[in-house]
């Protein structure tokens, strides 16, 4: 759980970061990534059972389930980054000089397009997702740890999950703080005019930003859809929101600060849905927010600023 609003929150975070706003909408673009797979599995299931086979039951093997997660991945965090970037210059872009009251409103807006969007095109009815990768527990998967209790209790998906997590979090550290891209992102979140002056294309920045925030959601709905493979257009309010608390926890434009945030939430959340106050679970995000808002505002690693007025 932690690593799927990890992945959410950095969206939260970067576009916060450059733009001083909360895209409400990137929950639902994690809901249109979870479709995108629902949609795409079989056929890329298909093409990784032509290149790799099947076994003697004619069940995909274990590297054309790898093959096809891997590409359904790669295929939804591309339409996601489209669909990002679409988002912003459509509902956005003309809004820039405007107060920050009619874009937020606006991202409200768009929040309520996509669910009730996905609702006329995709039905509103649940709907089972393709068996990707093959669940199982490690130790049934690797017969060398049949011993190990820690092996018997963790599964592949979980395994697949957090490593993948990991692979796009230093993928996305490296791009912000390795490439002239990166560089040009952390300008425009310092001082937008001033980065222009000195030759940054700020709108090619900020469509950049929600592409990459947008590829991230999509593959957050990828893969909480392979661990809990049930999806249906309202999936991504609950996630959205509790990923949005976790940037507040971390502070909001801080990029460690989000997956961190999020890690927390999650392990908070499913310790208190094991115990005795499980019906609470959903309430824990909100609680948390509701102390660091009193207690630390600007997160655990933001810092407060005196802005003059």
């Amino acid at each position: 759980m932690g690593a799927f609003y990890a992945l959410i929150a950095l969206g939260y975070t970067m576009v916060y970061g450059v733009l001083r706003f909360i895209n409400f909408a990137h929950g639902d673009v994690f809901m249109v990534g979870a479709y995108c797979g629902f949609y795409f599995a079989p056929k890329v299931m298909d093409v990784g059972v032509r290149l790799l086979g099947a076994t003697p039951d004619g069940d995909p093997t274990a590297s054309a389930r790898l093959l096809a997660t891997v590409l359904v991945l790669g295929i939804t965090m591309i339409i996601c980054a489209l669909l990002g970037v679409v988002i912003e210059l459509l509902a956005y872009k003309p809004l820039r000089s405007r107060p920050k009251l009619a874009v937020l409103i606006t991202a409200i807006g768009v929040s309520l397009f996509l669910e009730y969007g996905g609702q006329f095109f995709f039905g509103a009815k649940d709907r089972a997702f393709p068996e990707l990768f093959l669940d199982q527990p490690l130790a049934l998967a690797f017969p060398a740890l049949a011993d190990n209790s820690v092996a018997q209790a963790i599964t592949t998906n979980q395994v697949l999950v957090f490593a993948v997590t990991a692979l796009l979090i230093v993928g996305l550290n490296f791009i912000v703080k390795r490439t002239k891209m990166g560089l040009a992102m952390r300008a425009v979140s310092q001082n937008a005019t001033a980065a222009q002056l000195m030759g940054v294309n700020v709108n090619t920045v900020i469509s950049f930003t929600f592409a990459l925030g947008s590829a991230l959601a999509g593959a957050a709905g990828i893969l909480y859809s392979i661990s809990y493979p049930k999806i249906e257009p309202l999936m991504g309010l609950l996630p959205g929101i509790k990923a949005f608390v976790a940037a507040v926890l971390g502070g909001i434009g801080h990029l460690p600060g989000a997956a961190v945030g999020g890690l927390i939430i999650g392990l908070v959340e499913t310790f208190v849905g094991a115990s005795s106050l499980s019906s609470y679970r959903d309430a824990i995000a909100f609680a948390v927010l509701i102390g660091i808002l009193l207690l630390k505002p600007a997160g655990l690693f933001g810092k407060a600023t005196v802005e003059k007025v």
